[in-house]
C-alpha cells in the first residue's frame, strides 16, 4: 500500500464555514468519500482540520499511484480544486524507512 499525505488550504473567503458553494462541495465530498475510497481500495488513516488556519490534512493508504490518480479524478474531488489548493506527498512509514536503512549497509 502507498501512503499519501493530502494537505489542502483555502482562503478565508472560500471557507466552507462562510461560503455556501464551498460548504456544499465539502459536504458532498464528506458524504461520498468512503464510497469513492472503497472503489479504489483506499483507506483513510486519518483526517484533521485546523479551522483557524483554513487547513485540512488527510492521510490515505491506497494500493498504487495509479489508483490514487484515478481517485483524484473523481468529480467530487476535482470540484474541491475550485476552492482549495493542494499539496500531495508520498510518505513512508517508520518501519519502511528502517527497512530501507537496513538495506543500505
Amino acid at each position: 500500500m502507498a501512503t499519501f499525505l493530502m494537505i489542502s488550504r483555502h482562503s478565508p473567503e472560500n471557507c466552507p464555514m462562510f461560503n455556501e458553494k464551498a460548504r456544499k462541495l465539502w459536504l458532498e465530498y464528506a458524504s461520498k468519500s468512503e464510497e469513492l475510497f472503497k472503489k479504489y481500495g483506499a483507506k483513510r488513516v486519518g483526517a484533521w482540520s485546523v479551522p483557524t488556519e483554513h487547513l485540512y490534512v488527510e492521510v490515505v493508504e491506497i494500493p498504487s499511484l495509479d489508483a490514487f490518480e484515478k481517485l483524484g479524478m473523481e468529480p467530487e474531488i476535482l470540484a474541491w480544486g475550485a476552492y482549495e489548493t493542494y499539496e500531495v506527498k508520498f510518505a513512508y512509514s517508520l518501519e519502511e524507512v528502517a527497512q530501507m536503512l537496513q538495506q543500505t549497509r
